[in-house]
Formats: C-alpha cells, structure tokens, sequence
C-alpha cells in the first residue's frame, strides 16, 4: 500500500504551525483507504505529516517517538525540533541503499515554531510555508498567494484547509470529493487536531 497519492502542507505563523493532509491512501490507482492517517503528533509539542510508502511512514514514526523519549532522559528537557528534524534527516540520508520512500513535513514548537521539509535522502529545507505529494502543485499556488507572516492561527488554518482541498479535487490520488482533511495546530499549548466540523466549515 503506498501515499505516493497525496497532499500534505505546512505553515509557519509568528507563534504557531499548521499542519495539514488529506485522507486517502491509494494501492495503484484504487483508492485504499479514505480515512488513512497521515499527520503523527509527536509528544504534544511536534508534529509529522507524511506522504510516500505508509509502512515507511509508520516505521520511521514509531522509531522517532521513541529517539524523542530517549533524548528528553539524557537532556533533561524535551529536545529542539529543529535538533529533532536534524537527527531524522541524517537518518533518511544514512539509508539511502535500502531507502525510506517517504517525504515529510515536520512541525513544532518550543519557545518558537519550527517547520521544515524532508525529502527521501534527507535534505532537509526550513520554510515559512510548504507543500509535498502528488498535489503540492496545485497547493503551492494557494499558499504562495495567502501566506502572510503576520497571519492569525485561524486563517492559517483556512489557507492550509484551502491549499489541500484545491489539491483534493485536481488531483484523482489526494482524494476528490470523498474523504476529509485532518489538520494538526501546534502553539505553546501543545499539539491538537482541529475538529472535523469546523474543518469542513472551513471548506465552504
């Protein structure tokens, strides 16, 4: 089973991240599942979304979870999430003869927010705003024109419902009309789901 069909899309705020990822998981071209997970909250205060193989996905977030646990006892706090994106790119970039197929974006905050983006072999790229799978080209668009620095939480939550939503129904393997979009927010407060219904409010 493969996510090589999908959207996921980030955005940076001044004191907040927004993750976002469609629900469909596709086997070829036949829609699998419409209610894949693909955004992974990390110790309430990170977040992964992932596109690419879900046994990958899964495996290399289960791994994490555990590396993050283990670094908070031998650090006494929780470890940075750009220390924590730098140690998951070296571990892309180490297996590339048995690779990961995945591509990730990963957010977080600790005393600021981080987002940034991984590609199969580790290159890591931190950015205010980004998009990966099959229907970053048709998110990317809506980010580029809607991003602004200074946005509240509530409007960078609508632009990333936007960007996926304008992938979903372009691209055949991020979803069409069927299934729903999760959204992850990260702030001081921790890590928490935005819930469905206003999602979908969010869609209109």
């Amino acid at each position: 089973m493969e996510k090589s069909g999908t959207t996921i899309v980030g955005i940076k705020g001044k004191d907040f991240v927004v993750l976002a990822a469609d629900k469909q998981s596709t086997e070829g071209f036949i829609k699998y599942n419409l209610r894949e997970k693909k955004i992974y909250p990390i110790e309430n205060y990170m977040g992964i979304a992932t596109s690419g193989l879900v046994g990958d996905a899964q495996a290399l977030v289960r791994f994490l979870e555990s590396r993050v646990r283990f670094m908070e006892l031998e650090l006494g706090e929780k470890p940075s999430p750009r220390a924590v994106t730098s140690y998951l790119a070296l571990i892309l970039n180490s297996s590339k003869l048995i690779p990961y197929f995945v591509g990730l974006i990963v957010g977080g905050y600790k005393e600021e927010p981080y987002l940034a983006s991984l590609d199969v072999a580790g290159g890591l790229d931190e950015q205010d705003y980004t998009a990966q799978g099959s229907g970053m080209i048709f998110a990317l668009p809506i980010l580029d024109e809607g991003y602004k620095k200074d946005m509240k939480e509530r409007d960078a939550v609508r632009l990333a419902v936007r960007a996926v939503e304008a992938a979903r129904r372009r691209d055949v393997f991020s979803g069409g009309h069927e299934p729903g979009i999760d959204v992850l927010l990260i702030d001081a407060e921790g890590a928490r789901f935005v819930e469905e219904k206003e999602v979908a409010r969010l869609k209109r």
